[in-house]
């Protein structure tokens, strides 16, 4: 089974920045759309990002738009989410996951992917 480890969460201040990674146990990483997901205590999973495995298209739910930036090294089997201006209200466990097919056009609670990691906590707070 495809295996997915996220790393880089922790406590950050409002307005701060955080980068998360996902390594992904893939022989071709760009075969897969990777999807970040997250959920916040008693909060059903929401997505927050995806970028595509064919022409690298990206996607963001509108509560983090210009905010959060997704990319993928293909060399390195890795895929990040580069989290700036961070809030209170994105404070959950982050997850990613992959589909071998393409990012679903809305993001909803990742339904569509196949495999997931086991998550960061990433949490915004003074």
């Amino acid at each position: 089974q495809l295996q997915l480890v996220e790393s880089g969460g922790g406590l950050v201040q409002p307005g701060g920045s955080l980068r998360l990674s996902c390594a992904v146990s893939a022989f071709t990483l760009d075969y897969y759309a990777i999807g970040w997901f997250r959920q916040a205590p008693g909060k059903e999973r929401e997505g927050v990002s995806c970028i595509s495995s064919g022409d690298g298209s990206t996607y963001y739910r509108d509560s983090v738009k210009g905010r959060f930036t997704i990319s993928r090294d293909n060399a390195k089997n890795t895929v990040y989410l580069q989290m700036k201006n961070l809030e209170p209200e994105d404070t959950a466990v982050y997850y990613c996951a992959a589909t071998p097919r393409l990012c679903p056009f809305l993001l909803g609670i990742g339904y569509e992917f196949d495999y997931w990691g086991q998550g960061t906590q990433v949490t915004v707070s003074s």
